[in-house]
């Protein structure tokens, strides 16, 4: 990765590799800019994001007739490799780390900033998961229940932030350091915006503990400087270290959503350009609603020409492109959002609420402070998009901060959502908690258990898990809340 070397973990899925414990020792740099680097890497992105989160937060829609992902259906063999990825080429490199490098050393606790980060993000797809135990050889690997995960999440980031704080004249990893280059402070920031994103996570079902949590976080410092502080995992051009959603995008399988047409043009929104291309034939930015069924995606204003391709950045020739993890803005409108749970975040929410589109705007290449003002102050609406179904408008809401709280917070939602645009595991998240913005109803439900209209809630234990930790996945059904569905919520989920 970047220049060093690939280390892939083979065994049992839940086993590290025994035999490197010693080289890493001396060695961990090539081992966490791997670790890292397996961030949403190659084909794994799209069988595990691009046709599951992705679609389900709306950002895209499935054109190919052969994906039925987009009508509700849960293709397991997809997310086995991702799934896999995680336990074989992730947590072994991490564990390695954790157990050969000084529990007080920078470089410890940026290998548990990212075992959180890379944690999350399972845990918010299937609820229990295997946690605690997992690295450890084992051939059976029990799961543990979400609250008990998030609550070691929030102990692991306040440990590290601590910790940090001493080393700001270090350069943990350097250049391995594949996101940061070593940057102490960038990690500190980062790690207490993921706490502040966690703690908005739990706000509905513990919210004391949420507040504590945010609070911490805001006063330990979160990602407020500028777009520079935007957390990226540096891609090549070389290998298979590609931009996940690059190295897929030209297939031709996924065009814009109708909810993003919407807002997008009903904004006027300055980023469309950058977010997506004019549609082939028509040179119009076009997009379509999830969940249409073979027989509609026949159709030719449902085909792949007459809508819209993700942006440049992402085609073929941004192979190099950094893969996004996390954005500054995103801090802003968390902040905006427990401002108005009352919360102490240094300042009001209508004021986070329209940093964070600044920074947004200029994160993608908006510089103009007449344009981000007006952007800010516009009483446009999300408009009706030109699709298969002549839809209505996603929303009635503008842009310009809203009178009433339950206005505000579907606009910081809405912008939040447009803000971290690709990353689909968090808008995915985001709209499960909030159910902002208020996504159209999937047209149809190829699912026998969810009917066309409803909404997703979890990812089901995977099968590559019944058929290799059989006895723990069965007994992770007690500590779902509910059956093995996709309709039972999540533990934080309490719409």
């Amino acid at each position: 990765m970047g220049g060093g070397l690939h280390y892939e973990f083979r065994r049992d899925q839940h086993q590290p590799n025994q035999d490197i414990r010693y080289w890493c020792g001396r060695n961990s740099l090539f081992i966490f800019e791997s670790a890292v680097g397996r961030h949403a890497p190659g084909g794994n992105y799209q069988v595990g994001q691009n046709l599951f989160s992705d679609q389900y937060a709306q950002y895209f829609a499935c054109v190919a007739t052969y994906f039925p992902s987009d009508r509700f259906v849960i293709r397991m063999d997809w997310l086995g490799g991702p799934w896999t990825a995680q336990y074989t080429e992730v947590v072994p490199q991490l564990k390695t780390i954790l157990a050969s490098t000084d529990a007080n050393s920078a470089e410890n606790a940026l290998a548990n900033i990212w075992w959180v980060y890379s944690f999350h993000r399972w845990t918010d797809y299937v609820g229990p998961i295997p946690y605690f135990k997992a690295g450890e050889p084992a051939t059976s690997v029990a799961y543990d229940s979400q609250d008990k995960i998030y609550d070691d999440f929030f102990k692991k980031l306040a440990a590290a932030t601590t910790l940090l704080k001493a080393k700001t004249a270090e350069k943990p990893y350097g250049s391995f350091d594949l996101i940061y280059g070593g940057d102490v402070n960038k990690w500190i920031k980062f790690a207490n915006t993921l706490r502040l994103r966690l703690a908005l996570r739990i706000s509905k079902v513990d919210p004391a503990r949420a507040k504590t949590e945010a609070e911490a976080a805001v006063a330990g410092g979160v990602l407020t400087t500028s777009p520079d502080d935007d957390a990226l995992v540096a891609r090549s051009t070389k290998g298979g270290d590609n931009n996940g959603l690059a190295i897929m995008s030209d297939w031709n399988e996924f065009r814009m959503s109708a909810a993003m047409e919407s807002v997008l043009k009903g904004y006027d929104d300055p980023r469309l350009p950058t977010y997506f291309l004019p549609a082939v034939k028509t040179n119009t930015y076009e997009g379509l609603r999830n969940g249409l069924a073979t027989t509609q995606l026949t159709d030719p204003v449902n085909t792949a020409d007459y809508n819209s391709h993700v942006g440049q950045r992402w085609t073929s020739t941004g192979l190099g492109t950094a893969q996004n993890v996390m954005a500054t803005a995103e801090a802003y409108f968390l902040m905006a959002e427990g401002a108005l749970n009352g919360w102490s975040m240094g300042g009001t929410a209508k004021d986070f609420y329209n940093k964070g589109i600044a920074m947004s705007l200029t994160q993608w290449g908006v510089t103009s402070a007449a344009a981000i003002s007006a952007y800010q102050t516009s009483t446009k609406t999300p408009v009706a998009p030109n699709d298969y179904l002549k839809s209505a408008p996603l929303s009635t809401i503008p842009v310009a901060w809203g009178s009433t709280e339950a206005i505000q917070r579907e606009q910081i939602g809405t912008q939040k959502w447009l803000a971290i645009f690709p990353d689909g595991f968090e808008g995915w998240a985001e709209y499960r908690r909030t159910r902002f913005p208020k996504l159209y109803p999937v047209v149809n439900s190829d699912n026998p258990d969810i009917p066309a209209g409803g909404v997703l809630r979890r990812i089901p234990i995977l099968l590559v898990e019944q058929q290799t930790n059989t006895v723990e996945a069965k007994k992770a059904e007690s500590l779902i809340g509910g059956p093995d569905k996709v309709t039972t919520p999540l533990w934080w989920d309490k719409n």
